[in-house]
């Protein structure tokens, strides 16, 4: 395949995943539209300045938009993709003994549910002294609803960092289990914004490796809510 096709087209897949239009994706990157639309047809021999704005405006790095990891091309962020409600698809746990907040979500992000988010865990959190909780994310199961990876949309990022923010006097130490390497990416950038990326750890691998490396990070045998996938 023309270089310019299969370029094209891994733009076009994680734009798609993080629910950015082609218009944001642009202004993102401090380039015009009709010049992104050329890049995702193929049609735009682009240069390694230009690979390195786009990149940036997708929170990776330039190796990882060379990276083997695929996904489909399909738009996230669409009604469908919220039709079971939020309530449903956010649960939590607090394991007073062990000092570990632990919470995961199933399906996508709007920028309300991680404003709902935050004010639930910071109410948890506000429990403990500065430096005390651990907090254990599970982000494994955010999926579309075609069954496929996706990470924050660029508003849900900007809240992220907003609740990382408020969070990171009362943490230790957060893990997360990630659903792609693209999710890992995005994370230590929404992590280095919010000023907690020397706390952050960000796991995506085979799934019993991922789950054991975070239980022996956090010093435990197993956790109530978080548990390997059957």
């Amino acid at each position: 395949m023309d270089i310019r096709l299969e370029f094209g087209k891994r733009v076009r897949e994680l734009r798609a995943r993080s629910g950015i239009s082609q218009e944001l994706l642009a202004d993102r990157a401090g380039l015009d539209r009709t010049y992104i639309s050329g890049i995702e047809r193929g049609e735009r021999n682009i240069s390694l300045v230009n690979i390195e704005k786009i990149a940036a405006a997708l929170n990776v790095s330039i190796e990882y938009l060379f990276s083997s990891e695929r996904f489909s091309t399909n738009l996230a962020y669409l009604k469908k993709d919220f039709e079971v409600p939020f309530l449903e698809r956010f649960k939590f746990h607090i394991d007073n003994s062990k000092k570990i907040l632990a919470f995961q979500v199933y399906g996508l992000l709007t920028g309300e549910n991680v404003d709902y988010m935050s004010k639930t865990l910071l109410r948890i959190a506000s429990n403990f002294s500065e430096g005390e909780l651990s907090i254990f994310v599970d982000h494994r199961e955010m999926k579309a609803s075609d069954g496929e990876p996706v990470v924050y949309s660029p508003e849900v990022a900007e809240r992220a960092v907003l609740f990382q923010q408020k969070v990171i006097s009362y943490g230790k130490q957060a893990v997360v289990l990630c659903n792609s390497e693209f999710m890992v990416h995005q994370m230590n950038y929404v992590t280095t914004i919010s000023g907690i990326r020397d706390k952050a750890t960000h796991l995506y691998g085979k799934d019993k490796d991922m789950i054991g490396k975070a239980y022996e990070m956090l010093d435990i045998n197993g956790n109530d809510l978080i548990k390997p996938l059957r």
